[in-house]
């Protein structure tokens, strides 16, 4: 069957690397990678006969990684830690190349490829990070953000190294065409920014505005490609072109549809990239070098470590951030590949160091998530020995933080939930890891602290062993998860209130040992049920207690549409109940400085008054000789029709 047959033993291989890969929690690229070993054309069995064709097929894969990278990019996930991921990744890459080209050297490998070994090694997986920060649930806090922001630019720097590597095999001939090439790649940046910003989101606005999913994939697909294809005709990278071509997209309005749409078409040949990568390795070099592949994965991997770790440290991280950041970011990335087989294609470097490369990376890889959950253990360790750095907080009195609530997150609803609780004079610490809502707690006068509440030191801090209740406003579900585990094993009979995006994440956080569980899209929706049914003079006790038996029935899992039903048709008939409303004597009421046996309300609307709020005191069932003022709040009670008559006495 020629390349089709090829492309069969490849998916169907790569569906049985990636379920062990799934079953093992490790990401699906490993799979990829160690099938693609296994039915390359040094292993015996069923093997792939075309590879060069499948290769040319996985430079689609590159470019379409690529594209989805550009969708992505986001400034905004860089703003809280830029100073670190903007500067020191440059720093971090530049000693990696240092120590790559070391070893390189020591290996007895010429000048240029030990600096291309060099370069391939100072790349860390974004996909094995991710996928280890899940399992672990560090997303979300500062070590996280910090590692995603470094990864994120080292993504970005693979695209110009693509360009400016290949230079290297010749320096002389090179630096006239390393100049050419950028001066055509500003050419082409400049012209993609004044017509590719103007004429693609147009083109893909009218092409959103027919409708068809179909037709909007294939222009979102051919624009990648295409954009890729023009600048590798002009002699720029493939690559290039496609990742300017997403980040283009990622400006317009639909930037989501279009990563959604294709990242089953890049997926797809993003398999035909990482199994042909794997295609290119040699099992019998690994048998015969594994001493040499060994050392060098434990170079790489401390080294490196150490790089990230103490440039963590020189930008102002402390505490468990350095460790976390050079435990979780030691290995060598997928992006290491796509620049090997430019090194490769280019004759930069040859198979042996190609091999070591991809073997090194692969085995530390299969070793981040146990590197990675020795950050706690180590941590645990380290602040025996040496002294805690203050804390930075403001304002938190810790002499009365007793029967206390946390806040953990100072956003929109955390400082709503803080004005309302110091309204209440209830005593609350807020517990924020973004530094701009620090700031902004501490401009309002909320007991602040600075920190990530995932780690145990903050909640000390926040004398979570004497705190009655902790709010998590916190909208990542994974870092409430391990919050709320934290939490309760410190504090078993604090309750917790949390929040989630449906019911699978409500029954997690519940099982963890969350009180109660708050969906913000199911308020959303009974609010909008709750305004409609007032609309409909439904009276509101009637609606409270279908909006509270929808919220008791959802979190038991037993609601039924029969009681659904039976509970509306009793609204349908509730129109005449009697409930209370409470009415404001405002300016001009006729009410002012008449008393209740002067204005005759019971004989003249058939209400009772039942209350009166004035100067925040409350006075139930106020006497005949109660004497209205401006400003009162008076609690009525009856029904629909009498307090309608009532409120238009009070009116006029």
């Amino acid at each position: 069957m020629g390349i089709a047959g090829d492309i069969v033993i490849i998916v169907v291989a790569a569906l049985v690397g990636a379920l062990i890969a799934q079953k093992l929690k490790q990401p699906l690229v490993l799979g990829y990678i160690i099938v693609g070993i296994v039915i390359g054309p040094y292993s015996s069995g069923v093997t792939v006969s075309g590879v060069h064709e499948i290769e040319m097929l996985a430079e689609i894969g590159v470019a379409l990684l690529l594209f989805a990278l550009g969708l992505e990019f986001s400034f905004s996930e860089l703003k809280p830690v830029w100073k670190v991921a903007l500067i020191g990744t440059p720093i971090q890459i530049m000693l990696t190349i240092v120590l790559g080209f070391s070893i390189g050297r020591w290996m007895d490998w010429e000048f240029i490829p030990s600096l291309w070994f060099g370069a391939l090694i100072s790349f860390s997986s974004t996909m094995v990070t991710l996928k280890t920060l899940m399992n672990q649930g560090w997303i979300g806090t500062l070590s996280s953000k910090v590692m995603i922001g470094m990864l994120i630019i080292q993504d970005i720097i693979v695209v110009p190294a693509m360009i400016i590597l290949p230079q290297l095999n010749d320096p002389k001939a090179g630096l006239p065409l390393l100049g050419l090439a950028g001066l055509k790649s500003v050419v082409f940046l400049i012209s993609m920014f004044f017509l590719g910003t103007k004429l693609i989101p147009k083109l893909i606005s009218i092409i959103a505005g027919w409708d068809s999913r179909e037709l909007f994939l294939l222009t979102i697909t051919a624009i990648a490609l295409g954009i890729g294809y023009v600048t590798h005709v002009v002699g720029l990278s493939f690559a290039l072109g496609a990742f300017v071509a997403g980040m283009v997209i990622s400006e317009s309005e639909y930037s989501h549809k279009a990563l959604t749409d294709i990242m089953s078409i890049r997926d797809i040949f993003g398999l035909l990239f990482f199994t042909s990568v794997g295609m290119l390795l040699d099992p019998h070099f690994v048998i015969e070098n594994w001493r040499n592949i060994l050392l060098i994965v434990l170079l790489v991997s401390v080294f490196k470590g150490l790089f990230f770790g103490l440039i963590a440290k020189g930008f102002g991280y402390s505490r468990v951030v350095p460790l976390a950041v050079g435990l979780g970011l030691f290995q060598i990335g997928e992006f290491s590949f796509v620049l090997a087989r430019v090194g490769l294609t280019t004759q930069s470097i040859d198979t042996e160091i190609y091999s070591y490369v991809l073997a090194t990376a692969i085995i530390s890889m299969l070793l981040t998530p146990i590197v990675s959950k020795l950050t706690d253990p180590l941590y645990s360790i380290i602040k025996r020995f040496f002294k805690e750095e203050p804390m930075q907080a403001s304002d938190v009195r810790k002499e009365k933080l007793n029967n206390h609530v946390i806040i953990a997150g100072g956003g929109r609803v955390g400082q709503h939930v803080a004005h309302i609780l110091e309204l209440l004079k209830v005593e609350f610490v807020i517990i924020e890891l973004n530094f701009h809502l620090f700031e902004q707690c501490k401009a309002s006068g909320y007991p602040v602290i600075f920190g990530d509440v995932c780690h145990e030191v903050v909640l000390e801090v926040a004398k979570i062993e004497q705190a009655n209740l902790m709010l998590l406003t916190i909208p990542n579900v994974i870092v409430s998860q391990t919050v709320v585990a934290k939490s309760k094993l410190i504090n078993s009979e604090m309750h917790i209130v949390a929040r989630a995006e449906g019911t699978d994440q409500m029954n997690c956080l519940y099982e963890k040992g969350a009180f109660e569980v708050v969906l913000p899209e199911l308020e959303a929706g009974l609010e909008i049920a709750r305004q409609a049914l007032l609309h409909l003079n439904i009276p509101a006790v009637i609606i409270q207690n279908y909006i509270d038996s929808t919220r008791q029935k959802l979190q038991t899992s037993a609601q039924t549409s029969q009681s659904n039903s039976n509970t509306l048709t009793q609204l349908k008939n509730a129109q005449n109940l009697i409930e209370i409303t409470w009415a404001k004597i405002e300016e001009n009421s006729p009410f002012i400085t008449k008393s209740l046996m002067d204005l005759d309300i019971r004989r003249k609307t058939g209400t009772s008054i039942v209350g009166v709020l004035r100067n925040d005191i409350f006075r139930p069932n106020p006497g005949p000789n109660y004497t209205f003022a401006e400003g009162d709040l008076v609690a009525v009670m009856g029904n629909k029709g009498q307090r309608e008559t009532f409120l238009k006495s009070v009116m006029f």
